[in-house]
């Protein structure tokens, strides 16, 4: 039940046992047991390719043996061996290997938007600690916004005045406590990334000074920030975003890039952003379909990795899937991903961010893949569809990867907001798009029988089989990432069916969601066309379950208020009833739906 699956395991029958009084109580901080020998050699050559994070682990009946190049696959192999070890009425007991292990990608990580959004000091550590036993080596601290400035600054003590925050007003990290979070990711092996956005996304800078940052006055004031920033992260790179801004002085990025160059930091920038050629940045961080590698200029594929805009369970599946920028492994010129969470939308608590972005199983599926490296497709070519051959070699992988993370939800996530349950099991029957032709109430065949296809107004309408809890008839990206439908087109009706299973009978919560147009765009436009949700019509078996209750709202900026035919997610769950045995469970999607920017099939979560 490893996770992420190592390079190389070879099994033996041997078996190493810790007795019970000497179990450590942490596992990164083992004690010096004369049974365990750690040797550190940076000469030694453990990987196929130069690591510093590569380790050889060990274990014999007698002796637990770890073999590194450096103090990071020291750690790594510590987190194999708790994961390896099981617990037993008179202790612990880890079976015998030998595990080589080495990372495909050197950065594997995820960015927590906390301009937008503030995290308690405590969320962040949980994170990190809990992350680290994955071998998730870079935490991107999005530290400014056009909502707020979360860094204090003692030069600049009005920035963090409640005035110039228009989200979460005076709740900001102290330099204290930036110091001592860059000290608890160095004791778990994690990069801190700081990024101190620029020129762009900088409102709360320009409402606290009312300058522009591009201006002689603003870029003076700027450098002064940069300065303290840089006195107070001890780290190699300092992030400074760069993307969705005009830029009005032509040596504004040049010279911001060689000002903190001169702190002995490197340079991360945002793609696309500022034009750069080789030299004149250290790294980039895809953020679109736009972005682009460029030779001689390393790069973080974060393109389609953005998960506020992800479903719960589909887009899971094409993130395992995909290879991270379409490449088996990573080079020079290809350092890894990192998963974005931006926070453009308030949710709260803390904890509904992360359980409502599905946080842990999508960083858990990251971890492998990045470590792992390899993969079946990327984001454009089978999107997030899984085959539905159970012998599918892609299928199996997926399988294979729900049943570990979910051992590990189990096991080592208790608490935790952890939003997944097993799909490989959930199978749907979706039709071909009937035409409606604008007509709301118009019925279908499908409603009348069950079919594999059927003939309507002389012509075949088939169906297909989908696999997974959620299901995109089109995917929230449109055409990049592919759904169900080949090509959803306005005012078609599409139905779908699906089975659930049942040990007894009884009433239990189903969470349906058709549509939640991602997590993210704080301002949507109005959605083309109307989608009435309260037409929507569900079956249980032959009984019609009438939703006259469901309720959505629609954040803006300063207010909620009611939505009549946009967005359509159930809130708290619907009750269905549930009798033993297996339960048809039918659905019809309203007219128009394919006008909407996202139509989704959500398996039932079951309370």
């Amino acid at each position: 039940m490893l996770l992420p699956q190592p390079q190389q395991v070879t099994w033996s029958d041997e078996t190493f046992r810790i007795p019970a009084d000497a179990l450590p109580a942490d596992w990164s901080r083992l004690p010096h047991w004369p049974q365990l020998q750690v040797t550190v050699d940076s000469t030694r050559q453990i990987a196929p390719i130069p690591t510093e994070e590569a380790y050889r682990l060990t274990v014999r009946a007698q002796q637990v043996l770890i073999e590194a190049t450096a103090p990071q696959g020291v750690y790594w192999a510590l987190q194999t061996l708790h994961q390896l070890a099981e617990q037993q009425p008179e202790g612990w007991t880890i079976p015998g290997c030998c595990i080589t292990d080495w990372p495909a990608f050197r950065i594997r990580g995820w960015m927590q938007d906390v301009g937008r959004s503030y995290l308690s000091l405590k969320e962040l550590k949980r994170e990190i600690e809990l992350l680290s036993r994955y071998k998730v080596n870079v935490f991107h601290w999005h530290l400014t916004e056009n909502q707020a400035w979360r860094l204090e600054s003692k030069r600049f003590p009005a920035l963090q005045d409640s005035l110039n925050m228009t989200r979460m007003p005076g709740q900001y990290y102290t330099l204290a406590e930036a110091r001592e979070l860059v000290v608890f990711c160095k004791q778990h092996q994690v990069m801190l990334i700081p990024e101190i956005d620029m020129p762009g996304h900088s409102e709360a800078f320009r409402r606290t000074f009312q300058v522009d940052m591009q201006s002689p006055q603003g870029k003076e004031i700027l450098k002064q920030l940069l300065a303290e920033v840089c006195e107070t992260f001890d780290v190699p790179y300092l992030h400074i975003g760069t993307d969705e801004v005009q830029f009005t002085d032509p040596q504004f990025v040049p010279e911001m890039v060689a000002y903190i160059r001169s702190f002995g930091k490197k340079v991360i920038s945002w793609n696309p952003g500022w034009h750069y050629q080789p030299g004149e940045i250290d790294m980039t961080q895809l953020w679109s379909y736009r972005g682009k590698a460029q030779p001689g200029i390393p790069a973080i594929d974060c393109r389609f990795h953005y998960i506020n805009h992800f479903d719960t369970f589909a887009d899971l599946i094409g993130l395992y899937t995909s290879r991270i920028y379409n490449q088996p492994q990573g080079n020079e010129d290809l350092a890894g991903s990192i998963l974005a969470l931006w926070h453009d939308r308030i949710v709260q608590p803390e904890a509904n961010i992360i359980r409502e972005n599905a946080f842990y199983p999508n960083m858990l599926a990251l971890a492998e893949r990045a470590w792992l490296g390899g993969g079946f497709q990327y984001f454009d070519q089978n999107g997030t569809m899984l085959p539905t051959d159970p012998t599918d070699t892609i299928f199996q992988a997926f399988a294979d990867f729900e049943e570990r993370m979910l051992f590990h939800k189990a096991h080592h996530f208790q608490g935790e907001p952890f939003a997944y349950v097993k799909q490989t099991n959930v199978r749907w029957r979706v039709t071909e798009a009937f035409p409606n032709e604008g007509d709301l109430d118009r019925v279908f065949p499908p409603e009348s029988a069950l079919q594999t296809d059927y003939t309507y107004q002389g012509k075949t309408y088939g169906t297909r089989e989908a696999v997974g809890a959620g299901i995109y008839l089109r995917h929230v990206w449109g055409k990049l990432v592919p759904g169900c439908l080949e090509d959803p087109q306005p005012n078609h009706t599409v139905y779908a069916w699906t089975w659930v299973y049942s040990p007894k009978a009884q009433t239990a919560g189903a969470w349906i969601e058709f549509q939640n147009y991602s997590r993210s765009e704080m301002d949507l436009p109005p959605m083309p066309g109307t989608w009435d949700y309260r037409k929507s019509r569900i079956w249980v078996n032959d009984q019609e379950i009438l939703p006259p209750t469901w309720t959505a709202t629609h954040r803006t900026r300063s207010n909620e208020i009611p939505l009549g035919n946009e967005n359509c997610v159930s809130r708290p769950p619907l009750p269905i009833t549930l009798h033993e045995g297996w339960n048809k469970v039918f659905l019809k999607l309203p007219a128009g739906a394919f006008s909407t920017p996202e139509v989704r099939l959500q398996k039932w979560m079951f309370t």
